[in-house]
């Protein structure tokens, strides 16, 4: 971890957020550093990673558009893909190409903890399991349940992800929006995974 430490620092990453996010932004993008922290040292994640991913993962947030789409093809997305995909799912593709560009951030691990925040995915690492859940229940998040997924997240990282899905889900079909096939298939392997390894 030393050598990602050299690169990025983390007082340039505040700085960069509190000149480029909204002030409510800036401080969930706080509040999930923080929560990942926690879950990452109750869980042997590292960290330091986890304080890198929590702050840099809503970076992109808050860009236009066809800023976001941009962004998302110089990532790896495909250019149709990404003109499809709603601004709520190309800020995690176009943050891997903010902290690649911006911060010179190229450890795979954290940049696919950030890519995947919003939608989870199949087979998740550590690290991304963390943040996706960092992002779902940091303090300032407010929905009903939220409270016990706080209690769970610390108990059982792998049931505490499956009501996140499940939550994400019921959301989506209450707007009537298509689910990402991502979501679908990160619940499906969680409990799949439930039959040999509960802890993670």
């Amino acid at each position: 971890m030393h050598g990602v430490k050299a690169m990025v620092h983390e007082q340039d990453i505040l700085i960069f957020l509190e000149e480029n996010l909204s002030k409510k932004r800036y401080r969930h993008s706080v509040n999930v550093c923080r929560t990942a922290e926690s879950l990452a040292l109750h869980y042997g994640c590292d960290p330091e990673k986890a304080v890198l991913a929590g702050l840099l993962h809503d970076c992109a947030r808050e860009l236009t558009k066809p800023e976001l789409v941009q962004f998302a093809v110089k990532a790896g997305l495909g250019a149709a893909e990404a003109a499809a995909e709603p601004k709520e799912l190309l800020h995690g593709p176009a943050a891997v190409y903010l902290c690649r560009s911006l911060f010179n951030l190229n450890d795979g691990d954290i940049l696919a903890a950030i890519r995947y925040h919003t939608t989870g995915r199949e087979n998740m690492s550590l690290l991304e399991k963390i943040i996706f859940l960092a992002d779902f229940i940091e303090p300032e998040r407010d929905f009903p349940g939220v409270a016990k997924l706080r209690r769970l997240a610390f108990r059982d990282l792998r049931r505490a992800l499956i009501a996140a899905c499940d939550t994400t889900i019921r959301y989506i079909l209450l707007k009537g929006m298509p689910i990402h096939t991502d979501t679908v298939l990160a619940r499906n392997y969680l409990i799949r995974e439930g039959a040999g390894n509960t802890q993670s």
